[in-house]
């Protein structure tokens, strides 16, 4: 008798499943998307008309979605149609994606830079980047970029990148307590191809013909180091990422990581051929209903040439906020960035929120060893507080402010102006 009333009990668990199995799409359906082509959408999705419907995958494809620069949040409905066939509604709630971009940061040595852009996020409602940015820092400098990831098929793409950036760059003599200065020009062409081989996993491959130049201005001199560099160089690129990011407007969950590689040839012995390779790792959990907490580690090395030209560089707007704009370049670094974000304030499409911060990296010196992570002199801290001016409409809406406050040796505090989150 047990053993009966086991079967019929089996029996009910298995049959609705068995049901849920043989159910199939009739349709997908698009709604509330204006610039964004329903048939893109539809191109990218995995849900399909005559496929079994699965959960699972519609709740990847809203995922994928909502990681679109064009979309700021989507969700999806389902509905009998006959037969055991069911309707999928994507529901898209849009970003305005022509987005002005703005960088501005100061430090308390009086130093002062910005850089200004224009962005196309959703070019032809498809999800095409285009669009460049002017930097004044002493010289000026511009680019120009376009990025199509789903430009051939929805897992092939495409970026093409120019920028010719000018900037005064400090150069780390040996024995010599102060820098000199060299005005440096990067002049590039880069070409990629972009490739998503599911959710998760992507990568991008390519190749970049750049010149640098190097034109001494003031400060110590060496007789191993020349006043004029003008260098062409071919650069070969990598990047691999696995992304299980989720969001919900202004609040990021989950685990990234991003490696990049890069081999670069030269055509001067001064500045030999080297290869360069780093992993981010980012890590954001949500802490209430209120609260974020966002982490961001980066790992890299590089050829360990003795060059004051080393490839690493310790800077206010990339790693450590206040610390001031390329005060040191190294071979290696390690880097740790961590604050946590709290909505202070919520209506409507406007969010204020604060966030309190702790930047640390450290380098290798240029032909130093693993050990000069440790030393004092390389280690830089900043603790810090900011605020965080959020449109939830507008794609990267975000207007930041830091103040960033140096407590290791010889650093310095400063604001970081920016659009877009730190990381």
């Amino acid at each position: 008798m047990k053993k009966l009333v086991f079967f019929f009990i089996l029996l009910g668990f298995t049959l609705p499943n068995l049901s849920a199995q043989n159910a199939v799409v009739h349709d997908l359906k698009v709604q509330g998307n204006k610039k964004l082509k329903a048939s893109f959408i539809k191109n990218i999705s995995k849900i399909k008309p005559g496929v079994v419907l699965d959960s699972t995958i519609i709740e990847q494809d809203i995922l994928r979605l909502k990681r679109l620069p064009s979309v700021s949040h989507a969700y999806y409905q389902v509905f009998p149609s006959e037969d055991n066939q069911y309707n999928v509604f994507y529901n898209i709630e849009e970003n305005f994606t022509l987005i002005p971009s703005a960088n501005i940061y100061t430090t308390n040595d009086d130093e002062f830079a910005y850089r200004l852009g224009l962005y196309e996020f959703n070019l032809l409602g498809r999800n095409i980047t285009f669009g460049g940015f002017y930097q004044k820092d002493i010289y000026s400098s511009y680019a120009i970029n376009f990025r199509a990831p789903y430009l051939f098929s929805n897992k092939l793409g495409l970026a093409v990148n120019h920028q010719d950036l000018t900037t005064l760059e400090p150069v780390f003599l040996m024995n010599e307590p102060e820098p000199s200065d060299y005005k440096y020009n990067n002049k590039s062409f880069e070409v990629l191809g972009l490739y998503e081989f599911d959710f998760k996993n992507r990568m991008e491959l390519g190749i970049n013909y750049f010149v640098e130049d190097y034109q001494y201005k003031f400060g110590a001199t060496s007789s191993n180091v020349p006043q004029e560099l003008n260098v062409h160089k071919w650069l070969l690129k990598g990047v691999y990422e696995y992304n299980k990011l989720d969001y919900f407007y202004q609040y990021v969950s989950g685990f990234k990581s991003q490696f990049n590689f890069q081999y670069v040839t030269s055509t001067n012995d001064m500045l030999p051929d080297f290869f360069i390779g780093w992993n981010d790792f980012f890590l954001f959990k949500r802490v209430g209903e209120k609260g974020n907490w966002a982490n961001r580690l980066r790992l890299g090395l590089s050829t360990n040439d003795d060059t004051p030209f080393a490839p690493f560089s310790v800077d206010n707007n990339l790693n450590v906020r206040g610390v001031g704009n390329t005060i040191d370049r190294g071979t290696g670094v390690i880097v740790w960035n961590t604050e946590y974000r709290h909505t202070l304030y919520e209506k409507g499409w406007f969010v204020l929120q604060g966030n309190a911060f702790v930047d640390a990296g450290t380098w290798r010196n240029p032909g130093g060893d693993l050990g000069d992570f440790s030393k004092n002199d390389n280690i830089k801290v900043h603790p810090g507080l900011g605020l965080r001016f959020i449109h939830k409409k507008i794609y990267n809406a975000i207007f930041r402010i830091d103040y960033g406050h140096g407590i290791t040796k010889g650093t310095t505090n400063g604001f970081v102006f920016g659009i877009g989150q730190y990381f």
